[in-house]
């Protein structure tokens, strides 16, 4: 291979885990980092030249925003994206179709939500679940104080419900600069990622950190839906030397993981439920329950949905039948016990 420039690839977040794959790559290849993603071609940077590139085709599975690829020049200085190498994690959610890939190789998730009628704490546990079944660290960020009605009072239910573990911080984004509250996830090499619905702000956080000149837009009046000003996923760089990736808004999350991961994700529950009487409690009506009334009854309710979901998600078609048969005997015993009682 080539001379590398290492200094300059760590500064858009190349990590050792990668120089593996780099001593034994062919020495036509040279790294680089997919900052965005179009239908038929990809930009890449190597920390000091950004490319337009295209996808070869032997690769298994179309790259990401984030991902580190190898790439070669053809006969006529066209880039080709040769192979993605296996990144260090990858950040993905549930869809109808199967699983959907949204940035890969990412230390921090910045939770970004308005303290307006977009504050949705269960869609905030949400968030948290998917980015920590995918081994990112979530940061919770709250936008809009200056017009959101008593703002201090909902940051400060929404702190008495998520465990102190997630960070949670207040801010106005057009005014984040490098050495702001961000300051400690904007370390030279790191890489964040931008989630939340449209409107809260995304796009203008990115804007003042990165120097970018992204489109933004307000929220439509009357229920405060954010308007999809960013289209597309995209990475950035800080003059610090971070990496932001800001993503469009979205609102329907399903976490890409099992139920140990979400459990994890409410790790103060399980730590209470080792107090449980029985082992399978499920917090509901058991008696001796060590959860149920220490715990938001809400934030409990929302564990059990999500649980529900990873539960489904993880059946197989076995599984499947013999829930249904369970249901169906469940609810024919019921109805004989209501004949019986009007007899």
């Amino acid at each position: 291979m080539t001379h590398i420039d290492f200094p300059a690839l760590q500064a858009i977040g190349f990590q050792q885990h990668f120089a593996a794959a780099l001593a034994a790559a062919p020495q036509e290849y040279f790294p680089a980092r997919v900052t965005a993603v179009q239908r038929d071609w990809l930009t890449l940077d190597d920390g000091a030249h950004a490319y337009e590139a295209r996808p070869g085709h032997q690769l298994a599975a179309a790259p990401v925003v984030g991902d580190w690829v190898l790439a070669e020049r053809d006969g006529r200085g066209e880039v080709w994206i040769a192979q993605v190498l296996e990144p260090v994690n990858r950040l993905a959610r549930r869809t109808m179709s199967g699983r959907q890939a949204l940035a890969s190789n990412v230390d921090t998730a910045l939770l970004v939500m308005g303290l307006d009628n977009d504050l949705n704490p269960r869609r905030m546990e949400r968030y948290i679940a998917v980015v920590r079944a995918c081994e990112v660290d979530p940061v919770m960020v709250l936008t809009k104080a200056d017009i959101g009605a008593d703002a201090e009072d909902k940051a400060a239910q929404l702190r008495a419900r998520i465990p102190t573990g997630v960070p949670l911080l207040m801010l106005h984004p057009a005014e984040q600069n490098d050495d702001g509250v961000l300051a400690p996830w904007l370390r030279r090499g790191q890489t964040l990622v931008l989630l939340g619905s449209s409107g809260v702000g995304k796009s203008t956080l990115t804007n003042a950190l990165t120097g970018s000149v992204q489109a933004t837009g307000g929220t439509r009046h009357g229920d405060d839906r954010g308007r999809h000003t960013t289209t597309a996923r995209s990475l950035h760089r800080c003059p610090g030397g971070a990496c932001i990736i800001d993503t469009p808004g979205l609102r329907a999350w399903q976490p890409d993981g099992d139920k140990d991961d979400i459990a994890a994700s409410f790790d103060d529950i399980a730590a209470l439920a080792e107090g449980c009487q029985f082992r399978d409690c499920t917090h509901a009506t058991e008696p001796g329950c060590a959860v149920r009334g220490v715990v938001d009854a809400d934030r409990l309710r929302n564990y059990a949905k999500l649980l529900r979901e990873a539960r489904r998600a993880d059946a197989t078609p076995l599984d499947r039948i013999a829930e249904r048969a369970r249901w169906k005997t469940l609810n024919k015993s019921a109805r004989q016990r209501s004949r019986a009682k009007r007899s």
